[in-house]
């Protein structure tokens, strides 16, 4: 019996015609032989090299960079595998860039446990005997047994296709994870470079330009003290007016940070704050039996914010509403509108930039919006318990 393979890599059944997928397996096991002697003085010679100079400075160092080198056979091979076996093997994540720049010990730590290179520096040391026997009884078969070659070249390419799968595909669901993640990196990178340039801009535009004009509304102001008081004093009164508008502009900006609501009393009453500023009215309800973690609560509300923010500004409602709940792991959040629907994606309003952001805290973004309304949009975030309070109950902050 053949050793199983999963249905979208079974080749068609093998019969005594000699089809193209015959012939691409009997030139698969006859270049078993070349592609086995490469990989295993490859990987004899790596690794005894890299043992032998273990004690000096350079063999530790050379069999890392021997181990980024054996990814290339693997990649070789699981592309000799796919073109005349059809089997789809994922490429494994690559290793994490950078590292050079984080140290050379980070980077030769990084090498020599990569899990990539040394399955494949296994999976060539164990192809040699392999590749002999697969060279050898095809070649028999050509001449001997020309009529049940078929059948054999099958069976033996089955258990290549078993091998390249267990020991090239990516090792399980955490290699795909660390691509992800370190793709997710930069989403957060790129969302926090935003952030304070918003911040910068912020800044430079409005409060510090406002006091900067304030304190030459003063200087002009204590110039005219003795000379003209009456003019002196409309100036203060003036700067006293600039004096409250900056504060305001302040406030607003820290609230865009971090508000002082959200810290003190939670999502209840921030989501609460914000909904009373959204041009349409809004049902706010939060059942959570404690509130989650800072990191994560700060994510909730200002997604909440940036949902609202839109539909002050596109969805031409008459109402909405703000559902937050728990359900196991998860920290769950809905905006409903009944206004014109139509919202996407890519439309402009900012809910890449939001689906981009959720999903690089492993968290979910799902639009549903037709055109002629209603929206809503549900998002799920990871719960994690406060740090050292998980038991606190909703507003004992």
């Amino acid at each position: 019996m053949s050793p199983s393979l999963p249905d979208n890599d079974r080749p068609p059944p093998a019969r005594f015609a000699f089809d193209g997928w015959t012939w691409k397996e009997i030139a698969y096991l006859l270049a078993n032989l070349p592609m086995a002697i490469v990989g295993f003085v490859y990987s004899v010679f790596l690794v005894a090299v890299g043992a032998g100079l273990s004690v000096t400075v350079v063999g530790l160092p050379l069999l890392a960079l021997g181990l980024q080198g054996a990814r290339g056979l693997g990649r070789a091979e699981r592309a000799r595998a796919r073109s005349m076996l059809g089997v789809r093997i994922d490429e494994p994540s690559p290793m994490a860039r950078g590292r050079r720049d984080q140290g050379f010990f980070n980077w030769l730590w990084s090498g020599l446990k990569d899990p990539v290179g040394w399955r494949t520096l296994l999976y060539s040391f164990m192809r040699l005997p392999w590749g002999v026997a697969t060279f050898v009884v095809t070649l028999v078969s050509l001449f001997v047994l020309w009529p049940v070659l078929p059948y054999i070249a099958r069976g033996l390419t089955n258990a290549d296709r078993v091998m390249a799968r267990a020991l090239l595909s990516p090792s399980d669901e955490l290699e795909r994870r660390i691509a992800e993640l370190e793709s997710d990196r930069g989403v957060v990178v790129d969302t926090a470079a935003a952030d304070l340039r918003r911040i910068e801009r912020d800044l430079h535009d409005g409060a510090q330009a406002r006091l900067v004009a304030l304190a030459m509304g003063l200087g002009l102001a204590k110039e005219k003290l003795t000379d003209d008081p009456e003019a002196a004093a409309r100036m203060v009164d003036e700067a006293h007016g600039e004096v409250k508008v900056a504060l305001q502009e302040l406030r607003d900006l820290a609230r865009g940070i971090h508000p002082a609501v959200l810290t003190d009393r939670g999502l209840d009453a921030a989501l609460s704050a914000i909904a009373s500023r959204c041009t349409v009215p809004v049902t706010v309800s939060v059942d959570l039996p404690a509130r989650p973690a800072e990191a994560i609560e700060g994510i909730a509300y200002f997604t909440v914010s940036e949902l609202l923010q839109n539909v002050s500004k596109h969805a031409r409602a008459t109402r909405a509403s703000v559902d937050v709940w728990r359900s196991g792991d998860r920290l769950m959040l809905q905006v409903q509108d009944d206004g014109r629907g139509g919202a996407r994606l890519d439309g402009g309003t900012g809910m890449s930039g939001l689906a981009e952001r959720l999903g690089a805290v492993d968290g979910l973004f799902v639009l549903d919006s037709p055109e002629g309304g209603p929206t809503s949009v549900t998002a799920e975030l990871p719960w994690r318990d406060r740090a050292g309070t998980g038991s606190e109950r909703i507003g004992a902050a």
